[in-house]
């Protein structure tokens, strides 16, 4: 038998430490899945972050890892570690919404890949996170499950796409949650809920099925309280698999090491606009005061920024004809029109409307996009830079329409500070660096070379603020 164990400290602990525990037996994977849905009952009535349970699946497969080890039968070191599926990804039997009415009954006859690698890895699936109607949208809200509320102050927003992963793992319902990320998905959320989201270089993370296997706009990745906690499940979602035509992960069990380095001389470019973005008072003065916490490790910081100027048509274009080819079909049919949001409708018809012409430009701006960032950074290091323009805004707007007194066109532009580094391919945190003179957190962007996530994530390890101080109100 396990010692009794303080629940409410337990879900706080890091993984590694709690991979110890799990594998020495000090712990069952059903006690750290009870404490964690102790968390879920306190926390999610009204933070609303996990959409969908399955606590006879969950207690299934946490009893097979307990008797596995218990016969001493190899397992991975993250079997019996919780975890819910952002909703967006098909879970064999799962409901499975994507936010959406139209599927809002779907249970999926299938795993995706990422899903198959959890199970392979022995992890305990319990659930769902919420997410945006198809992902759309950094404001995680639709008509199937409602809202997801920030965990510092539940009348903002947690950000989105991968919201209600970000505000799960912030209040440890999860130790550690995936996401997907094209516009910010994984950035925006991570940086308003004060924890880490790591965009890696398109092809770490292998996504199958895919209905298009070459873009690279859209990657998924990991959400964790720590750098190394989100360098622990990347060890299982990155990993080469034949099905898909993207690759650059090898060897996945390299993100178990320590991520410990010496920054010292290390030099960091520092970007506060990022090319004459509208930024928000708070979240300049956050992130100013900030860069302290990386001259204190020995970092030498100065202000450049790549042109990425480009980036922005680019990226409207490549989306545009992204959710043409993938919402499509559903636009076509008028009973599922009648079903997709507004910005979804305008999204989908700003596809229809795209020549030839303009996407061959979007194109050649993205390369141009990579080749300007590679190159920068052979002067540097890493760039910093806001994941977001606006702090967490008012749960109730759907997205900011002006940011300092300055006006936006349309419902993506407040995100530009994100996707202008999703157009250079390069590997991106949000970095859990910052809080605002009121209260609420504010993440740092960091970018690294091409491929490069560990030493990103060394960064993040190097500069994150306690976990002590990160505890949302309703975690305590």
């Amino acid at each position: 038998m396990t010692k009794k164990v303080d629940m409410d400290s337990l879900v706080f602990q890091s993984v590694r430490a709690l991979s110890a525990q799990l594998r020495s037996r000090s712990l069952s994977a059903r006690e750290l899945l009870d404490a964690h849905f102790k968390v879920i009952d306190r926390a999610n009535p009204t933070l609303n972050a996990i959409v969908t349970l399955d606590r006879d699946g969950a207690y299934a497969n946490a009893d097979a890892i307990d008797a596995r080890r218990a016969q001493g039968l190899p397992t991975s070191p993250l079997a019996g570690l919780p975890i819910a599926v952002k909703d967006l990804e098909p879970v064999r039997g799962m409901r499975t919404t994507m936010g959406s009415p139209i599927f809002a009954d779907w249970r999926p006859a299938h795993d995706s890949l990422m899903v198959e690698r959890f199970r392979q890895h022995g992890l305990t699936i319990l659930g769902k996170t919420n997410t945006p109607e198809f992902g759309l949208g950094s404001q995680t809200f639709n008509a199937v499950f409602g809202v997801t509320r920030n965990p510092w102050q539940t009348e903002r927003t947690c950000g989105g796409s991968s919201g209600g992963a970000a505000v799960a793992v912030a209040c440890g319902m999860l130790p550690f949650a995936d996401g997907s990320d094209m516009g910010g998905s994984l950035r925006n959320p991570a940086s308003f809920c004060g924890v880490v989201g790591l965009r890696p270089s398109p092809g770490r993370v292998p996504a199958y099925p895919a209905l298009d296997l070459w873009s690279t706009i859209g990657v998924l990745g990991p959400i964790a309280r720590t750098a190394e906690d989100a360098a622990w499940l990347l060890s299982a979602q990155a990993g080469d698999d034949p099905r898909v035509t993207l690759g650059r992960c090898g060897d996945p069990t390299l993100f178990r090491e320590s991520l410990d380095r010496d920054f010292k001389g290390v030099r960091i470019a520092w970007s506060p606009t990022l090319g004459g973005l509208p930024v928000e008072r708070a979240v300049r003065v956050a992130l100013e005061r900030s860069l302290a916490r990386f001259e204190a490790i020995g970092a030498i910081i100065e202000e450049a920024e790549p042109d990425l100027s480009i980036a922005d048509l680019a990226f409207e274009t490549l989306r545009a004809l992204h959710l043409l080819k993938s919402l499509g079909p559903h636009y076509r049919d008028r009973d599922q029109r009648a079903l997709l949001k507004a910005t979804a409708v305008w999204n989908i018809e700003q596809g229809l409307a795209l020549t030839g012409e303009r996407i061959a430009a979007a194109q050649l701006a993205q390369s141009k996009c990579f080749e300007r960032m590679r190159r920068f950074l052979d002067r540097y290091d890493f760039l910093l830079c806001p994941v977001s323009q606006v702090a967490p805004f008012a749960v109730t707007t759907e997205y900011p329409t002006a940011i300092d007194g300055v006006p936006l066109g349309h419902y993506l532009e407040w995100m530009r500070s994100a996707y202008r580094i999703t157009m250079t391919s390069h590997p991106a945190a949000s970095a859990p660096v910052a809080f605002s003179e009121d209260g609420l957190p504010v993440g740092m962007q960091i970018i690294g070379h091409y491929g490069a996530e560990r030493e990103v994530l060394q960064l993040v390890h190097a500069v994150e603020l306690p976990l002590a101080e990160r505890r949302p109100p309703l975690s305590r």
